[in-house]
């Protein structure tokens, strides 16, 4: 009598797929418990906060809730205009400057010069400098009358061109801030520029060369093809970045001279510490985060349009 072999059926995908569904929760758990603590959570509690009239210290006076009250009152309040309009040209100079500078020296320092390592690490010097130092510094280059700015552009125009009041004119101010800004923070975006084009293959350089283009066309059609993605990236760090213009306003100019420099963040700041209304600071933090998140959601999707 002879046995039938069995035949074995087929394990099922199920508890295999359960675990690797588990495997990949486990993984993700920890960033997102440390995003939800202290990314979502604190939003939360910031929005329940610009709901209130909450003192930033304490006060035997209960606490009232309010509703959009700090909503109404901000957006009716003329200084904060004022400096919605200053951080928004700050952002049109600023990304231009510092995107173009960032770019130009990434090309240079992407090409086989002696040195080359050194050279990267001194242009990237200026971005893991403390802005405090650098404002400091660059407060002393806008010295007026007698700062170095000044005697550069005496000499230079052979002393037609009187001194300039880089920090305490309203129609300089701000360009002086986007001339340190810029400074300061290109060598990130330099950086991020090396990166995108070390990952360009160079076999579609040699495939251009072969066909015979040019310099120019091969930078055209290869280069800037190739940097898409990471143009799109840098203009919206830069974006997010420059509404988030604080430091150098507080060190330099303090909002001034006739709230030509006056930012969002100084306005939410001032409000906060300086005023201690810790409800109105909070509703001015949510403002600024739904116009920068819609900024950077809009920019993304007219650079998709535009195939950049």
């Amino acid at each position: 009598m002879t046995s039938t072999p069995q035949v074995r059926k087929p394990r099922s995908g199920r508890p295999a797929a359960k675990g690797r569904v588990a495997q990949e929760l486990a993984m993700i758990a920890p960033a997102l418990i440390l995003m939800s603590l202290f990314l979502i959570l604190p939003f939360l509690l910031s929005f329940w906060t610009s709901m209130t009239n909450q003192p930033l210290v304490p006060r035997p006076t209960p606490v009232r809730f309010l509703g959009f009250g700090n909503y109404i009152r901000i957006l009716s309040d003329d200084l904060f205009w004022t400096a919605m309009w200053n951080v928004t040209r700050f952002s049109f100079w600023i990304l231009p400057v510092q995107c173009g500078l960032a770019f130009l020296t990434a090309l240079l320092l992407h090409q086989k010069l002696p040195l080359q390592n050194l050279l990267r690490g001194l242009f990237f010097l200026p971005a893991i400098t403390s802005m405090v130092v650098v404002c400091v510094i660059w407060g002393t280059l806008f010295q007026y009358p007698t700062g170095p700015f000044n005697q550069v552009l005496g000499w230079v125009s052979g002393g037609r061109l009187g001194p300039i009041d880089w920090l305490g004119d309203p129609e300089w101010a701000m360009f002086s801030l986007v001339m340190l800004s810029a400074w300061q923070a290109y060598g990130f975006q330099m950086v991020i520029y090396l990166a995108g084009l070390q990952g360009i293959p160079e076999e579609l350089y040699d495939a251009s060369r072969i066909d015979g283009a040019s310099r120019w066309r091969r930078f055209w059609h290869v280069t800037m093809p190739g940097l898409r993605p990471t143009h799109v990236f840098v203009l919206l760090i830069t974006t997010i970045q420059a509404f988030k213009l604080y430091t150098q306003v507080a060190i330099l100019t303090q909002g001034g001279p006739s709230n030509s420099t006056e930012t969002v963040v100084h306005y939410m700041v001032r409000s906060g510490f300086e005023e201690q209304k810790l409800g109105l600071a909070s509703a001015v933090s949510v403002i600024l985060f739904l116009i920068v998140l819609v900024i950077a959601l809009t920019q993304r999707q007219l650079l998709r349009r535009f195939d950049v």
